[in-house]
């Protein structure tokens, strides 16, 4: 089994998670992955705190604590206008003081989202697509679903 901790940007704190749970079920997405044949527990579900990312700094002791092999950073930071400028940071401080693998994103990018995105220069010069880059692999039918 595969345990994971889910962190969401605080500007969607409450969020209730379903297409993040919609797409661990459906294993597409960051989700994607996973095999259907293994069984994966989510341990912990939290936003980061709010800009700068406070909650960052405990939040993945916590779900370590509860068994947590891996990170999913959700797919509202990536998505969110505008994207979390500290995605890169998170990644690096939760693998270099936890010791735990960080995976960006949960369910697939939106299609409407990623058409208003991809018109703005910040998702390139942000070098979105590298940074989300298994959000972005899943075909345009099934991003309109989680429109």
């Amino acid at each position: 089994m595969i345990k994971i901790g889910i962190i969401i940007c605080a500007r969607y704190k409450n969020c209730g998670g379903g297409k993040c749970f919609r797409a661990l079920r459906e294993r597409v997405g960051a989700f994607s992955h996973y095999p259907l044949t293994e069984l994966v527990e989510i341990v912990g579900y939290s936003n980061c705190g709010g800009c700068p990312g406070g909650n960052i700094e405990y939040v993945p002791a916590e779900m370590k604590k509860n068994g947590a092999e891996i990170i999913h950073l959700a797919t509202g930071l990536v998505v969110g206008y505008p994207p979390c400028p500290n995605i890169r940071y998170f990644q690096t401080f939760i693998e270099t003081i936890y010791g735990l693998s960080v995976v960006v994103g949960t369910h697939p990018i939106p299609q409407k989202y990623l058409e208003a995105h991809a018109r703005l220069s910040f998702w390139n010069d942000s070098n979105m697509s590298e940074v989300a880059a298994y959000l972005l692999q899943e075909p345009e039918e099934i991003k309109k679903t989680y429109d």
